[in-house]
């Protein structure tokens, strides 16, 4: 049993965000602790970009207020999420296919020793991030293009990592793998569950879901719609929540709320 801190490292309050007229988000709650792997699913539209965008502080909330260790903070742009220790892995990865493991994991942060590349240094703790996670890659100084899909994934997330972030977000990370690449990344998640880092996973794949998440918070169009224990719950009501089947406390609490809204414009 993995041990969950009581103060969540990570904690969303009531966080909204509009783009114009569309509602995107809409008082939506989430908590990651230190050592949990909390997914976030829903349909495509549920929110789940925006909320990530406004955690990584690419597209900063409306509403709502953010805490770090149970305090508030602000993260009003990327260098905010990344001074308090929030890594994004997005899905695109942002790998230059002709550099080598050793020149994307260093990209923007090289090292350097009396005004020159320290490449020996870089390959060095190359080596030992990689081998420190259980990354097997043939040679940290082949290109990046000659790696496989989830090599290349593995190389994001442990590039990630370099800054010491205490919370990583994972975007797909899944997302056009094969079986066996699909495996080296979800043992890598459960590893960094093992450093004792809280871990946001985005996924569409219920099977990688329920594989290595502690907990599962459902959206449903900008909203939550439950948050779930994997091991207390089964697919069926995680995808009802999903596709709005259910009838929970949240649900019907979210429709008296909606109601109550349409009645007062009405009177108005």
């Amino acid at each position: 049993m993995i041990h969950v801190s009581a103060t969540p490292v990570l904690a969303l309050r009531g966080v909204s965000k509009r783009f114009g007229a569309v509602q995107a988000l809409t008082d939506v709650e989430l908590e990651v602790h230190p050592g949990e792997v909390v997914a976030l699913v829903g349909d495509n539209g549920a929110g789940k970009s925006t909320l990530v965008k406004a955690i990584a502080g690419v597209s900063p909330a409306d509403e709502g207020r953010v805490e770090w260790n149970g305090d508030p903070v602000s993260i009003d742009k990327p260098h905010d999420a990344q001074e308090l220790g929030i890594a994004t892995v997005y899905q695109d990865l942002a790998l230059c296919d002709n550099l080598d493991v050793v020149g994307n994991l260093f990209l923007g942060n090289e090292l350097k020793s009396g005004g020159i590349l320290d490449e020996v240094e870089m390959e060095r703790r190359s080596r030992e991030l990689l081998s420190t996670l259980s990354i097997r890659i043939p040679s940290v100084r082949i290109p990046v293009a000659s790696l496989s899909g989830g090599q290349r994934q593995t190389v994001a997330i442990a590039r990630s990592l370099l800054g010491e972030p205490r919370v990583v977000i994972l975007d797909e990370p899944t997302a056009a793998l094969g079986v066996e690449q699909t495996a080296q990344v979800l043992d890598l998640v459960e590893r960094l569950r093992e450093r004792e880092l809280g871990v946001l996973l985005i996924s569409h794949n219920m099977a990688d879901v329920r594989a290595v998440s502690d907990r599962v918070a459902v959206l449903r169009l900008g909203r939550n719609n439950g948050t779930f224990t994997v091991s207390e719950t089964s697919q069926e009501e995680i995808v009802s929540a999903i596709t709005g089947a259910t009838d929970n406390v949240v649900t019907r609490r979210n429709a008296r709320t909606a109601q109550q809204a349409s009645t007062t414009e009405v009177r108005k």
